[in-house]
Formats: C-alpha cells, structure tokens, sequence
C-alpha cells in the first residue's frame, strides 16, 4: 500500500513536470519573434547576439515583403546558420554594423541617384531604435522587422552594388569569367566585425572611380561648368577672347587648371592645362583649344557622371583581385598595359579593331611567342578580300609574299579554279615570314575562340595617330620586341642577342611561355589611372550606349 502511494506521488510529480514544460513550449509558440538564448555561450566564438528569430517570422516575412526567391533563399541560409540568432542587434541595442551598413546603403543611393534600395520602414526603425532603444526593444515586433529587413537590404544591395545591374554581360560581348562573390561570408564578417565598415568586394579600380563619381555629384550641385564656343577657330597661346575665361573656368572645375587669369589672354600656364585635359581624354596633347578640344571639354557634367557609372558597373564584372603579372588592352584607350608584381611597369600603343570587325573583351593566357610567324589569312579577308583578287590573277599572291596551302602541301595557285569559289574556300592562305609580313617579326598567342592575338606590324605609322582602329580584330604592337623581352624574362636563354639571330634567318620558331602569362581585352571608357588621374574616352563600339540603356531604361 505504502509502495503504491509512493508511485502515485512520483507519477504526479513527473506530470507535473510535463505539465510547466509544455506550459513553457506554449508560451514560447504564442510569443516566438524574441527570446534570449538557453545557452549564448554555445554561439560566443562566433560573435552571435543572444536574440532568437523564429524560423515561421521568416514566412510570414516573405510574405508581407514580396522578397524575391534568390533573396529570400539568401536570408533563410543566413539564420539557419546561425541557429536563427539576430544579427543586428546586441542585448540592448543596434549594433554598430546595423548602423555603418545602413550608412553605405544610404551612400549607394545617394552615389549612383538609385531609389530602388530606399526603404522608408528602415529609416523610419532605425531612427526609433537610435533614439528610443529602451522603449524600441519593448515591443518584440519592433526588433523582428528591422532585423528581417536590413538583412534582406543587405543581399538586395550587394546583388547590385557588387554584382551589378546586369545578370548576363555576355549580353553585351563582355566574354571575361566572373568569380561568384560570397556574400553569405560577407554579412558574416560584416556582423562579427564590430561595427567596422564593411569592405566591397570589388576591384581597387572600383573604388578610385567612385571617389570621382562623388566628386562629379558634388560638381552638378555646384552647377557644372560652362559651355564654350570657339567657332571655327583654335585658339593657342598668345591669343585673346571672351572663351578663354570660360576654358579657365572649365579647366579649374576639373582640376587641370590651378588657378584663373583674368586678362583674357592663352597663357602658358592655360597651354599646359590644356596639354594635361588633352592627356586624360586621349587626344593629341598640342595645348591648343581646337575642335577636338572643344567638343571633349562641352561634354556637360551629366554625361560625365553616367559615363563613370557605366564604367563602375563593367568593374563589378571584373575579378576582384586582378594577377599581379598580367597584359591589360584597353580597347577604346588604344594602350597595352604590362604589370610585374602588381604594378604597372611601361605601356605603349596600339592598334585595335575597326568597328566592323570589333576586338573582342575577354581573358586569355599568353602560352606562346612565334617568331618570324606565318600569317594565315583568316576566312572572312580570304573570302571579302582576297579572293577577288585571286579570280582576276592569281599572281598577286606572289607579289604578296602568299601561298596556297592544303593540309601540308603547298600548291599552285594557278592550278586552283577561284572563280568556281564564293563563300567556302578549301585551302588555307598564308603570307611567308619576311619584312612585308602582316604580323611582322613576332606574335604572341593567348589560344581563344575569337582568334585574336598580339603581334608586330610592318606598317608603324598607324601608332601615331590619336584614334587608332584600323585592323580586323587583332592586336597590334607598337613595342614587340620589349614585349618578347619581357614575356621571356623567366626564360634567361632567350635574351634579344637570341631573338635577333631568330629573325635574321626568317624561318618560323616557336618558344612556349612558362608560366602562361594572363591577358586581359578590356573596355572602359572612364578610369583612374596610376597618377590618380581621372581619363575619359570615347565610346568606339558604341558599347557604353548599349549599357546605358539597360542602367539607366533608356
């Protein structure tokens, strides 16, 4: 009897104890946007707060906020990683990464004049978790919805600050691999950081031309610069009239000039400012003001502005971190950049494609330099242009240094019927090495699907000119045997005593790069350069158009 008795006490106890269990559970399910952790310290390695979001608000959030599906796959994988703990808030209050996010989304806005990541419920929560933390936290649903939302804020921004506006840039021949960025780790970071500003993932380059774009916001304020008409006239030094005051003001807003003369008169001081505007906008550096001249420094300050935007949003293509030995070509600057250990050692000139047979954008690897090169005629000049020739007197491929190969044979040309030929011809031309090859003494081979190359040219005069789009898509050099020397530098046996013993037989060789050497064809149309100087060029393909369009719904 006894024992009974002690059984029915310890089953009511052990009821009893379910019973405040499930008490609590239920409480927990009526109450679920906030609760402190049962155990914080499991998370304090990891920086986490002692906040927890239940995992329905997030439904229910998705919901109420039409959040996109990648964002909202983005913010589920965030908190279930982090157990669903909060992480914009500490114990009592925002954090400082709440507030320095919130401030660079602000400056995004501001920046590129973007109210597609203005959220007035942000503002509106923030200001009231600012100024009013106590009263703020009282109510669960307070915290809950400014947590949700400046996490969703945070992936909707670094989509389109980092990404880019533009999901696909093979839409818009850019052929260059981007990186995915990993902006799960960056929100980690930025919310274990204490409260330090958050670091884009994008190029340094970025980074420079957006200091511009806000200092040519600041400039639109200020009302931009005036306009200048000179006529038919070029104005140089020593000479007078009412436009120059108007060239010194320009020039003073734009940082060439350091300051004006009111005497009316073309100094010297206002010929080198000009020289150094003539410098960053690619034109010949003469120091006159002539029509060329003119029409750079009429440009108004809200073309400038969506220029350097549509430039900023081709480096969020880019890799964020570019090979410290690389080639770049910039195909609207006309210039082969070469880098050594992360910095710029010497450029020259190029010779890019026309705009009917545009340069193509993309990455290679530099694997071979061929000497005294064959240049094979490519389809489309073998079909348009030689061909032609061919069916009138097929002579005129041994005026040209040419033969006609078919797989290893060579063949006479006079034994080939060309004019039974029109789209498809199956033999293969080739100009023989010699002074009058197209490709002159050396290219150098980057294996692509465009057939794009760099190489020498016999014809040197085309690197002087200002504008220099005249080949069929590949590159031209106007310094190929510095480049030989400098892509065969870890190759000590080849030194240019060697290369020029090469070239005086005129028999092809080829010497493979190791290790390959990355090569970039590039197209930007505003950068900062390695003086910190802001240069600006015109759109040759007429590809910032194209993007502006798409940025801007125009």
């Amino acid at each position: 009897m006894k024992k009974n008795r002690l059984y029915i006490a310890l089953g009511a106890g052990v009821v009893a104890i379910i019973a405040v269990v499930l008490y609590f559970q239920f409480r927990q399910k009526q109450q679920p946007q906030v609760a402190f952790a049962p155990d914080s310290s499991v998370y304090s390695k990891q920086n986490y707060t002692n906040f927890i979001l239940d995992s329905a608000a997030l439904v229910s959030f998705y919901r109420t906020h039409l959040i996109s599906d990648s964002t909202q796959k983005n913010i589920t994988e965030f908190y279930q990683r982090r157990a669903y703990q909060y992480a914009w808030f500490s114990e009592n209050s925002l954090t400082n990464a709440a507030i320095n996010f919130n401030g660079q989304r602000e400056a995004y806005i501001n920046d590129f004049a973007d109210s597609s990541l203005y959220n007035a419920e942000i503002d509106l929560l923030l200001s009231e978790a600012q100024n009013r933390p106590a009263e703020f936290l009282k109510n669960p649903l307070n915290a809950q919805k400014l947590e949700l939302l400046l996490t969703a804020a945070f992936f909707n921004y670094t989509d389109k600050a980092f990404t880019g506006t533009i999901k696909n840039p093979l839409d818009l021949e850019w052929f260059i691999p981007r990186k995915k960025k990993n902006y799960q780790a960056l929100l980690d970071t930025l919310v274990s950081a204490k409260g330090n500003p958050m670091r884009e993932p994008v190029n340094r380059y970025y980074t420079l031309l957006k200091e511009q774009l806000r200092r040519f916001r600041r400039i639109e304020k200020q009302g931009g610069w005036p306009s200048i008409d000179i006529g038919k006239k070029t104005f140089g030094e020593g000479d007078t009239g009412s436009v120059i005051l108007d060239v010194q003001k320009t020039l003073l807003v734009l940082g060439d000039l350091k300051a004006i003369d009111t005497t009316g008169v073309f100094t010297d001081s206002l010929t080198m400012a000009v020289k150094r505007f003539q410098h960053r906008m690619g034109l010949k550096e003469s120091g006159k003001l002539d029509a060329a001249t003119a029409t750079e420094l009429n440009r108004p300050v809200s073309f400038r502005i969506r220029q350097i935007m549509v430039n900023m949003e081709r480096l969020r293509w880019a890799p964020t971190e570019m090979e410290p030995n690389m080639l770049l070509v910039n195909i609207p600057e006309f210039k082969l950049h070469v880098f050594d250990e992360g910095k710029q050692l010497w450029m020259c000139n190029v010779v890019v494609g026309k705009e009917a047979t545009k340069t193509s954008i993309f990455k290679g690897n530099l694997s071979y330099v061929v000497l005294n090169p064959y240049w094979v005629v490519p389809n489309n000049i073998l079909r348009n242009e030689i061909l032609p020739r061919l069916k009138q007197n097929p002579g005129y491929l041994a005026r040209n240094n040419m033969e006609v190969v078919s797989g290893n044979k060579v063949i006479d040309p006079y034994s080939v019927r060309w004019r039974s030929y029109s789209n498809h011809v199956p033999y293969t031309i080739r100009q023989k090495p010699g002074k009058s090859n197209s490709l002159g003494k050396v290219k150098f081979l980057f294996p692509n699907s465009y057939s794009i190359y760099l190489h020498d040219t016999p014809s040197k005069g085309l690197f002087g000119e200002s504008r220099r789009a005249f080949s069929h898509g590949c590159i031209r050099v106007a310094e190929p045997e510095r480049l030989a020397l400098h892509v065969l530098k870890d190759t000590p046996s080849w030194n240019l005593e060697k290369l020029e013993s090469v070239w005086a037989t005129q028999s092809e060789k080829w010497i493979t790069v190791r290790p390959s050497i990355p090569v970039y064809i590039v197209y930007f149309t505003a950068w900062v350069d390695q003086t910190g100087q802001l240069n600006f060029r015109n759109d040759l393909y007429g590809l910032d158009k194209t993007l502006a369009k798409e940025i801007f719904g125009e």
